[in-house]
């Protein structure tokens, strides 16, 4: 898939008119920055992308579990977040505008800045003559510290609301350890809503100050890292991985690497890291990311968190912005354990079966499920004049928020007492629209328009031999189907077990 630049009006008319994503919210009040509701049909993209995760989580033996979104600010004192989590920000010397200056940085150049100094941006944004995105005024040679923290207070009691499900997901660590009787490793996740303060929102849900994200972590004896069963199956997978070294010669090659080599080269430093690594990129793959858009990038060391031994993010080289983080993948050790069993006075700790104590280790594969949202519309939205066809969203069809469209071809009784009968029918099993609106040329359009892969017609054959039409949205081709057998042909097409020309 070739990288196509996409007019920016052009996109957010899309956007906003197939009801995928409205805001900032709440429009009729002007709007509060970082805030964003998602329309009918972005709603169901964004549930097939957290279903998406359910599945894959689950077929691997994560459980998910349900945590509260406030949490008491001694739980983010020992977490570190009431002290270390903080942007950098730099004001404009003319409007007085603030923006995170790292992300200053990354959006003008295709550059992590990261683990840049203060001093470091400061010259790099000078240098570089980077101006106020919305006065295009100079900007104060001077870098602040801003909380991204939420706090509320609950009776009478200081709390936050929860920067990442992360932590709530290791508290309730003993209760994990007796549900899974005592023997490690175990997964779990959690799919929820985490809130930060950014400084300066942009890019639609990319960066909001309310999002979803959804985080599966495994607890491990440190001693069976390099003992992990699902390795050998895994271990001669290709993956795009970007390592330090790489990229300090300069531009990512695309080039596929087994992770048995990257292992050897201790690139990833376990058995269970590289396994996490290729699960997290098998999601995306699953989300019908092309392989060509993905990359995996390691931290360097001067960007990785202290206690973290290893962490490489997944980004994505999307239409509008370039190559973007959408998941990071982090050996956390026994950090989070140990100093929640610090704060807590609790003892956070498994046994060996020869009775030794230890403080399990914590591996996490840590997303949002905004920026893969974002992602299938920037990917898969295809703007085309009149002359060279129809603008579509060719999302890939196992993603589509809608499975199927019906349409009656006229509003005769008989036909739209056989359309509803069809519509009833599947809709247990499928998303179903049913549009008897304008002309079928028409609904054609706005089917493909909503990223809808099957239409399907009833006409007065169908009265006659018991058949509908069925089209498909990329080929825009169309056979007959008995109705009888409409839900298995369905099925078998979502499925993969068919493909559409081998209807004919």
């Amino acid at each position: 898939m070739d990288k196509r630049k996409i007019n920016e009006k052009d996109f957010t008319s899309f956007v906003q008119e197939a009801g995928l994503i409205w805001g900032p919210s709440p429009e009729i009040y002007g709007g509060l920055s970082g805030f964003y509701t998602y329309g009918p049909l972005g709603k169901l993209l964004k549930n097939k992308v957290e279903n998406s995760v359910r599945r894959t989580f689950n077929e691997h033996g994560f459980r998910e579990i349900e945590g509260p979104t406030v949490l008491p600010n001694e739980v983010w004192k020992a977490s570190g977040h009431l002290e270390t989590f903080q942007d950098r920000t730099i004001k404009c010397k003319n409007c007085k505008a603030i923006f995170r200056a790292d992300k200053l940085i990354e959006e003008d150049h295709d550059i992590s800045a990261d683990a840049f100094s203060d001093k470091e941006i400061l010259i790099f944004i000078k240098k570089n003559k980077i101006k106020c995105p919305t006065c295009k005024g100079e900007f104060e040679e001077k870098i602040e510290k801003q909380s991204l923290m939420l706090g509320t207070v609950v009776g009478g009691k200081e709390a936050s609301l929860r920067p990442e499900t992360a932590t709530g997901t290791y508290l309730p660590y003993p209760r994990y350890y007796n549900y899974f009787r005592k023997k490690l490793p175990f997964g779990v996740f959690q799919i929820g809503k985490a809130y930060r303060n950014e400084i300066s929102p942009r890019q639609s849900v990319l960066r909001g100050r309310e999002f979803t994200q959804a985080e599966g972590q495994i607890f491990i004896d440190p001693k069976e890292k390099n003992n992990w069963d699902g390795y050998e199956k895994i271990k001669n997978e290709k993956l795009p991985f970007w390592s330090e070294e790489e990229q300090k010669k300069g531009k990512f090659s695309g080039k596929f690497t087994p992770i048995e080599e990257v292992l050897k080269k201790k690139l990833v430093k376990s058995q269970v890291y590289g396994w996490c690594i290729w699960l997290a990129y098998k999601q995306f793959v699953n989300f019908g990311i092309p392989s060509e858009r993905i990359r995996l990038r390691q931290h360097h060391n001067d960007e990785k968190a202290f206690y973290a031994d290893d962490a490489w993010d997944i980004e994505l080289n999307l239409n509008n912005y370039g190559w973007t983080e959408v998941c990071g993948i982090h050996d956390r050790t026994d950090y989070d354990l140990t100093q929640h069993s610090k704060a807590s006075g609790v003892k956070l700790e498994a046994s060996r079966e020869n009775g030794e104590k230890f403080i399990p280790h914590v591996l996490e594969i840590a997303f949002g499920t905004d920026r893969p949202t974002y992602s299938l519309i920037d990917l898969f939205y295809e703007k085309k004049e009149e002359s060279d066809g129809k603008t579509t969203f060719k999302v890939p069809y196992n993603m589509s928020p809608i499975d199927v469209s019906i349409f009656p071809l006229m509003k005769k009784k008989e036909l739209l007492d056989l359309a509803e009968e069809i519509k009833i029918q599947l809709e247990k099993y499928f998303v179903v629209d049913y549009d008897i609106t304008g002309s079928i040329g028409k609904r054609y359009l706005r089917s493909a328009l909503s990223g809808t892969p099957y239409a399907i017609t009833v006409d007065y054959d169908s009265l006659e031999d018991k058949t509908i039409t069925i089209r498909d949205r990329n080929s825009e081709k169309q056979v007959r189907v008995e109705i009888s057998k409409l839900k298995s042909v369905l099925f078998e097409l979502f499925s993969r077990e068919k493909d559409f020309g081998d209807l004919n």
